[in-house]
């Protein structure tokens, strides 16, 4: 009798130990950088396998030739990126323009119409879509460990880069110290119809992205609901007004393109700029708003803005 006592005692207390620790939920797997090709003395391609997205996934990263340890800007791209580098690399001069400043600038390769976001639901267009998780979990520690990063970050973007860099901000708040968007809309309330045609009109099924428009979810990812997360932050935006300006007497082949569409799409974010800008005052939360007179919604005066923040950026985050 005693030993079946001891026995039952036993076994109590191994399930009321082990019990909980079996229950426990599994070690998410790290992501892992398969490789790393240096394409210059100032720019890398690191190849990393992202256990969230299931696939590999491209970064590129413009940093100073030398070590020591320095902070990061991690700089998204716009609906339509680049697929073996990212356009701000393509369609700016980016890459001479930080390799004179003492920072990592992390370009994510690929994401078509995600907004950076995590989708509720794998796209048959798309894939899946993980990119907030891969973008503030997965990706950081990587650059801080492989390219002297100093956990000190900012996040930027243009356009629908520059709508998720205020999502991910405000969602992140202990993440980053600076915010910028280069002709972006970050009050999700005034942009939802445009991102349910941009994903649609890319082929995807917006409803996979936060589900039914007026759900939950889109409330979650609004920085214009989510503002006073971004208190404390740098704060930068600009946008044009959609009327044509220096670059349009350039002779380039997007011309007609940049003045007919680059235009109203210009004209409308400059609107949500102006309302997201005045519902940050009325949080007393300042922010550094550059109004251009001029200027469409195209990548020479995005180079420009990105030139003209760096100012104020590098400022926050010690570069």
């Amino acid at each position: 009798m005693r030993q079946k006592i001891v026995a039952v005692m036993v076994l109590a207390f191994s399930l009321g130990v082990l019990g909980p620790l079996l229950s426990l939920p599994a070690q998410a797997a790290a992501a892992q950088v398969v490789r790393i090709d240096d394409l210059g003395p100032t720019r890398s391609a690191v190849f990393i396998d992202s256990p969230s997205m299931g696939k590999v996934i491209q970064v590129q990263v413009l940093h100073p030739s030398g070590g020591g340890a320095r902070p990061s800007y991690y700089l998204l791209d716009g609906l339509d990126p680049g697929v073996a580098q990212s356009t701000w690399t393509n369609a700016t001069d980016a890459e001479s323009f930080f390799a004179s400043k003492n920072v990592n600038a992390v370009l994510p390769v690929g994401g078509q119409a995600s907004y950076y976001t995590d989708w509720q639901q794998d796209d048959p267009r798309f894939g899946r879509y993980r990119w907030e998780t891969f973008l503030t979990e997965e990706l950081p520690p990587i650059i801080d460990a492989r390219f002297g990063g100093n956990g000190v970050n900012a996040i930027g973007g243009l356009s629908m880069g520059g709508q998720a860099a205020f999502i991910l901000a405000a969602r992140n708040p202990q993440l980053y110290r600076a915010v910028a968007g280069y002709s972006a809309c970050p009050d999700i309330g005034l942009a939802q119809a445009a991102m349910l045609f941009s994903i649609a009109n890319r082929g995807g099924d917006p409803m996979r992205m936060w589900g039914l428009p007026g759900g939950p979810a889109w409330s979650e990812h609004d920085p214009a609901l989510l503002a006073e997360r971004l208190r404390g932050k740098t704060i930068y935006l600009s946008t044009g007004t959609g009327v044509p300006g220096p670059h349009e007497t350039e002779i380039k082949p997007q011309l007609a393109e940049n003045v007919f569409l680059g235009g109203p799409v210009e004209a409308s974010v400059n609107a949500c700029t102006v309302a997201f800008a005045q519902r940050l005052r009325g949080f007393g939360i300042p922010a550094h708003v550059d109004y251009r007179p001029t200027g469409t919604h195209s990548w020479p005066y995005w180079q420009d803005a990105l030139h003209a923040s760096w100012p104020t950026i590098g400022q926050a985050i010690g570069a």
